[in-house]
């Protein structure tokens, strides 16, 4: 068995997790973004994928330093690692663009979203709806006679597992925020 060829302290992660840079696997990635909150910052940083050709599959943006003027933006993209690679170098090189973090790569992270349900259903659906979203802890935020308005929060896969389940049940409209990350420990 040969052994493995790591860079003395290229990473502090198991070995399980070392992604091959010249694999051309695309991946989904998610990086996190702290910029200047000035008018233009979002559209140049949006225009870097576009210009270039790379989907962005969750985006989220929101001020998190009011005293600073500093926003966070949270990307999910996908590529390959080498396509990654170019993206975090070249978001590091807008002006107003402060960090850049693959906190895919850079450890265990927590991802979050909001999304907002709409179900129409009666009789047997309408109960077996309300009973999925007691499992999944959704909230009913609003209803009618018709319909439920449910409220979840959660790993952007379980929400994608909600969704389906209740897609039979009368799934007439959905609204997300998009993910929300940050990296676990310190």
């Amino acid at each position: 068995m040969a052994a493995l060829n790591i860079k003395k302290g290229s990473t502090s992660h198991s070995a399980y997790e070392l992604r091959d840079p010249n694999s051309q696997v695309a991946e989904s990635h998610t990086l996190a973004v702290l910029v200047d909150n000035e008018a233009g910052v979002l559209a140049r940083v949006i225009g870097l994928f576009s210009g270039r050709g790379y989907n962005i599959d969750s985006l989220t943006v929101a001020e998190v330093d009011h005293l600073g003027h500093r926003s966070r933006i949270t990307v999910v993209t996908r590529g390959t690692p080498a396509v990654i690679e170019q993206i975090k170098a070249q978001l590091g090189r807008i002006v107003p663009v402060h960090e850049v973090h693959d906190l895919t790569v850079e450890g265990r992270a927590v991802e979050r979203e909001l999304a907002l349900f709409k179900v129409v259903a009666t009789g047997e659906k309408r109960i077996e709806s309300l009973r999925l979203a007691e499992i999944f802890r959704a909230n009913v935020v609003d209803s009618t006679l018709e319909s439920f308005v449910f409220e979840i929060t959660g790993a952007p896969e379980m929400i994608d597992e909600f969704a389906d389940l209740m897609r039979p049940l009368g799934l007439a409209d959905v609204a997300r925020t998009g993910v929300a990350a940050l990296s676990r420990g310190v």
